[in-house]
């Protein structure tokens, strides 16, 4: 009896011993699985916000440092614009219907090595302002004369002569009624040079309406890129570049739209 007795002590805690050996397999298993799965997704992350880029012959890696997908409001940004139109957000983009004038500022100064997209589409689908003209913008702007930035911006107001002052880079993208694309350094104190081969006219340089345009813009040390769905159109050398300043979206009389805006820091 003693002898039977200690056979089935013997078998039950053999039974209690594999079933905790299973819950330890079960656990670590889980561990695994989850270690695995953070794992991924960490570096889904990161592969989202990190990639490599080479500029010049130089391989850099690009970290995005700012991101506006317009599902909330307009708190990131400054709006300087005349009478008569509206800049809002609608159907989750950046909306501006401008009568005569129009300038919108991310609120945030940029600085260094960087990459600007965004996406944006000229409508022209007969409404008041639905003009097919001025995809333009402005990057690195800085005011010689004042630290803050903003403290003229109502001063500003939209009016595109009351920007020659400033230090800038500027393209105007179909502007002149869709006729002209451009490229400008403005040096401040009203001088803004367009050089020849910075004045262009040919179609593929041109707007067409209610289609997207991804602009790119790259500052990476004197050099200065400008590229429209993927097209190189202005690769400019500046011996005195503008390392910092404020990104605005630019136009006049025209209706479009501004989506998917991320900058990026480019670092080795």
């Amino acid at each position: 009896m003693n002898e039977r007795l200690f056979y089935m002590t013997v078998f039950a805690k053999s039974i209690f011993a594999e079933k905790q050996k299973l819950k330890f397999d079960i656990n670590m298993m889980r561990i695994y699985y989850l270690t695995t799965l953070l794992i991924a997704l960490l570096s889904a992350c990161s592969s989202n916000n990190n990639s490599k880029i080479t500029i010049k012959g130089t391989e850099l890696y690009s970290e995005i440092t700012y991101s506006e997908d317009f599902t909330d409001n307009m708190n990131k940004w400054t709006v300087e614009q005349r009478e008569g139109g509206s800049v809002q957000i609608a159907d989750g983009q950046m909306d501006i219907d401008d009568a005569n004038g129009c300038t919108v500022w991310f609120n945030e100064k940029l600085k260094g090595n960087l990459i600007i997209e965004y996406d944006a589409t000229v409508i022209n689908k007969g409404g008041k302002n639905d003009r097919v003209s001025d995809l333009n913008c402005f990057w690195m702007a800085t005011d010689m004369n004042n630290e803050d930035f903003f403290v003229h911006s109502d001063k500003r107001g939209g009016k595109f002569q009351n920007y020659h002052d400033l230090k800038l880079y500027y393209v105007g993208l179909g502007g002149h009624n869709n006729t002209k694309t451009r490229f400008r350094r403005y040096a401040g104190g009203g001088e803004r040079p367009c050089l020849p081969e910075h004045d262009l006219s040919d179609e593929a340089f041109l707007i067409t309406p209610n289609a997207n345009n991804h602009i790119r813009i790259v500052v990476y040390n004197k050099h200065i890129q400008y590229y429209r769905n993927g097209q190189l159109i202005y690769d400019f050398e500046d011996q005195m570049p503008y390392s910092e300043g404020y990104f605005g979206i630019r136009t006049y009389k025209n209706h479009m739209t501004v989506d998917n805006f991320k900058v990026y820091s480019l670092n080795q």
